[in-house]
């Protein structure tokens, strides 16, 4: 994440999870600009070159928002966005089954 790779398949467990695929190593996800669109759980944000990030009202380039022509694109195919979970926030990621 820390190169900021936008990533599609990739066959990896989840992080933290041993022995749990992810959707990546399915198919079934993609993450864009990882560090304009960290993940953030608990207050922690990864990568950490995306802390400056996690404050959702900057406006640069490659950072994504609710209502953005690349959420729409991805809600008018079926896909979910992490952007919109609750419990932990995925701002990179678009997933076929909203995991």
């Amino acid at each position: 994440m820390a190169a900021n790779n936008s990533s599609g398949f990739n066959c990896r467990e989840v992080a933290g999870k041993s022995g749990v695929w992810s959707q990546h190593a399915y198919g079934r996800a993609i993450d864009l600009n990882p560090v304009q669109n960290p993940y953030v759980k608990n207050g922690v944000v990864s990568p950490v070159e995306g802390r400056r990030y996690a404050d959702r009202t900057l406006r640069d380039p490659g950072v994504i928002h609710e209502g953005d022509a690349v959420v729409v694109a991805f809600d008018d195919v079926g896909w979910h966005w992490g952007g919109r979970w609750k419990h932990e926030i995925d701002y990179q990621h678009f997933s076929a089954t909203n995991r």
